[in-house]
């Protein structure tokens, strides 16, 4: 079983929609995924209290029981589990990167994102874990050099950005309160597109 942690040390970044929308897509590419959600808020999971489709798992856990819990997930099946984190929460974090295989840090295209992430950059450094920047939240009128700015201010943290900007976009909330996944609420939409597109990427990385 592959792992995937989703982390950011800055509030907002989008860290729980990249979570649900990556296990819903491997879902639908044929991987038995689960969703492990770590903050205290409990979005992801309460996001899975509404939903009526099958899979992914999701578990609500307290960070002590993150190992035990991947491993029955590994037991059951699973082939991806995806972890969401807190923010502003190190230790848990920090624990989190370290079991797992790849981390995915949202971070938005703006001064406060950039400047938060050598928090973030430390973290995997510890935990000498590889790291993707995911753009999240992008406005459809971004200009393109300011994306090429951002990512020329991640190279001092190691941080490759992904090929796939995640913007936004009303079908990644719209269909949260249904329990949806934007590829469930619009799958010929935009939103659907990005989803399944960001999916295949991570495979293709974490199969290597």
């Amino acid at each position: 079983m592959k792992t995937v942690v989703c982390v950011s040390q800055k509030g907002g970044t989008g860290k729980t929609t990249l979570a649900v929308h990556l296990a819903v897509a491997a879902e639908r590419a044929g991987k038995a995924a689960v969703l492990i959600d770590l903050d205290p808020q409990a979005s992801a999971a309460a996001w899975g209290d509404l939903r009526k489709e099958e899979g992914p798992a999701i578990e609500s856990v307290q960070p002590a029981r993150l190992a035990p819990t991947l491993k029955a997930a590994a037991d059951a099946g699973c082939e991806l589990a995806l972890i969401d984190t807190p923010a502003r929460s190190e230790n848990t974090a920090l624990d989190a990167v370290r079991v797992s295989d790849l981390a995915l840090v949202p971070c938005r295209p703006g001064f406060f994102d950039t400047a938060a992430m050598s928090f973030t950059a430390n973290l995997l450094k510890l935990a000498g874990k590889p790291g993707f920047v995911i753009y999240s939240q992008v406005g459809s009128r971004a200009a393109k050099w300011r994306l090429d700015d951002l990512t020329e201010a991640l190279t001092i943290y190691n941080l490759t950005p992904a090929p796939v900007v995640v913007h936004q976009l009303d079908a990644y909330k719209d269909g949260i309160p249904a329990g949806l996944a934007a590829q469930e609420y619009e799958p010929k939409g935009k939103a659907a597109a990005e989803a399944t597109a960001l999916y295949r990427w991570l495979e293709s990385v974490i199969a290597k």
